[in-house]
């Protein structure tokens, strides 16, 4: 089974920016080039939430609205990782932040990073 594991994550101020990783590892169905990847959200209290998405095709990248215009989302397959990149950080944008890979086009494998915190407050 895929494993991810994050980082990146930490505190900052309205306005500023912060760029997440995901290293990816252990892929039993195909390679990382083939696997649909996507960061979600979780405010405490309320559900996970999709935030962005990229499959193999750039075509596939989809935002959810609340980042539309402030998140990237990207992928570096030489190096099996993910990334999110979020400008003009917001204090709504306060959440754990979770990787998600699924390998394509059956989701044979599929994981789960352990989420990290990013915290946004002046």
């Amino acid at each position: 089974q895929v494993q991810l594991v994050e980082s990146g994550g930490g505190l900052v101020q309205p306005g500023e920016s912060l760029r997440l990783s995901c290293v990816a590892s252990g892929f039993t169905d195909s390679t990382f080039a083939n696997y649909f990847l996507s960061w979600y959200r979780q405010v405490a209290g309320k559900e996970r939430e999709l935030a962005a998405g990229l499959g193999s095709d750039p075509e596939g990248i989809i935002y959810a609205d609340s980042v539309k215009g402030r998140f990237t989302i990207s992928r570096d397959n030489a190096k099996n990782t993910m990334y999110l990149e979020m400008n003009d950080l917001k204090v709504e944008d306060t959440a754990i932040y979770f990787c998600k890979a699924r390998s394509m086009p059956f989701s044979r494998d599929e994981a789960w990073g352990q989420g990290i915190q990013v915290t946004v407050s002046s």
